[in-house]
């Protein structure tokens, strides 16, 4: 039994192509209507084996086993012992690690929605305020031209002033 650290780092590289695959295969658009043919299938079918089979397609942790069994083909990559006892622990290893990858990056898109409907909200407050003080400019300028036009000290900027004051405390 030998673990180096060529094969830590194969295991944490190895996993990020094979999260990538799971999760594009099981909730991208690219394959959503194959995805929705294993679904209806999965549901349909008569043989148990046959709805299992069809089912593996529509869960990533499940779908996550097939990439990495494509990939410990391709790779020949093994964990710690030689054999068929290395390519087993790889098998499960992988597994782990490339669904620990897709559930960080779940998170980390659930994180960024929040996010951005935050700033959605506080956009909308402040599109609202400043529709509000907008409507309060507008009722000052009509305030001003309704004391202005009475033609008692239109040009006078000192009686303006105190009539605004005036109108403006509520005398």
């Amino acid at each position: 039994m030998s673990l180096n650290w060529q094969q830590i780092v194969g295991l944490f590289v190895l996993a990020i192509p094979i999260a990538c695959v799971a999760r594009t295969v099981v909730f991208e658009e690219v394959f959503r209507e194959v995805r929705e043919v294993c679904q209806h299938k999965s549901k349909v079918c008569d043989s148990l084996l046959k709805r299992k089979f069809f089912y593996l397609f529509t869960c990533e942790y499940c779908f996550s086993h097939y990439v990495t069994v494509f990939f410990l083909v391709i790779t020949r990559y093994h964990l710690m012992y030689d054999g068929w006892r290395g390519y087993l622990i790889a098998f499960f290893a992988l597994v782990f690690v490339a669904n620990a990858y897709m559930n960080l990056y779940s998170r980390l898109r659930i994180d960024i929605t929040s996010e951005k409907k935050e700033i959605e909200v506080k956009e909308n407050q402040i599109e609202a305020v400043k529709k509000e003080v907008e409507a309060k400019e507008v009722q000052i300028q009509r305030l001003e031209t309704d004391l202005g036009g009475d033609g008692a000290g239109a040009g006078d900027g000192a009686s303006g002033g105190a009539r605004r004051g005036a109108a403006g405390n509520g005398r």
